[in-house]
């Protein structure tokens, strides 16, 4: 069947539409255990970058798994697929001039290095939200960890299912040491010479 596939040559290309845009394209991706900050700080990353006025978009698992990834389960196989058909989808995105931000839990090392051999190193920065075990669980936002620990989750990253922590990540950020505003900036500082605003 893939042979019958022909990409059709489109005149619009990605570059053109960096330029129209005013800055270049890529991926932030934001991974870290459940609670440890990845949402709320990816959503004022993006505030901030609407505010120079760059196009962004926004990926996580509430626009992700509610719709294109519904029939997927926590399972480690579907989660390896999950974060596969995130990283197309952010790829199609890339190639459209925006800057695209994810936050996911992304628990696996082979899966994180697979999303960037489809978007490219070049398009890539992983941003670690390095949260212990402890202060997300202290936390808990969504209630998940108390579910996992009474046993009503299964698979929960963390307690009952291994996180392995980037090695060398673009951007570590520390939420028990920095505060959030401490991280945007920090962040942005890192990315702004990458937009080429």
């Amino acid at each position: 069947m893939k042979e019958n596939i022909i990409p059709h040559n489109y005149q619009v290309s990605k570059s053109d539409r960096q330029e129209n845009n005013n800055h270049k394209s890529f991926l932030l991706w934001f991974t870290g255990l459940s609670g440890s900050g990845k949402s709320t700080i990816a959503n004022v990353v993006e505030q901030e970058l609407y505010k120079l006025g760059v196009k962004t978009y926004t990926l996580d698992g509430d626009n992700i798994r509610k719709g294109i990834n519904k029939d997927l389960t926590f399972a480690p196989e579907d989660r390896t697929e999950n974060i596969r058909r995130i990283a197309e989808i952010a790829n199609l995105m890339i190639d459209s001039g925006l800057v695209v931000l994810a936050a996911f839990v992304s628990p696996y090392k082979k899966d994180r290095e697979n999303i960037k051999n489809i978007v490219k190193g070049v398009n890539f920065v992983e941003v670690f939200i390095n949260t212990s075990v402890e202060e997300c669980e202290r936390r808990d936002v969504k209630g998940l960890y108390k579910k996992a620990r009474a046993g009503e989750i299964k698979n929960m990253t963390g307690i009952s299912a291994p996180y392995e922590a980037p090695e060398n990540p673009d951007i570590e950020i520390k939420t028990e040491e920095k505060t959030v505003e401490e991280a945007v900036q920090y962040i942005l500082s890192y990315i702004k010479p990458k937009l080429n605003l």
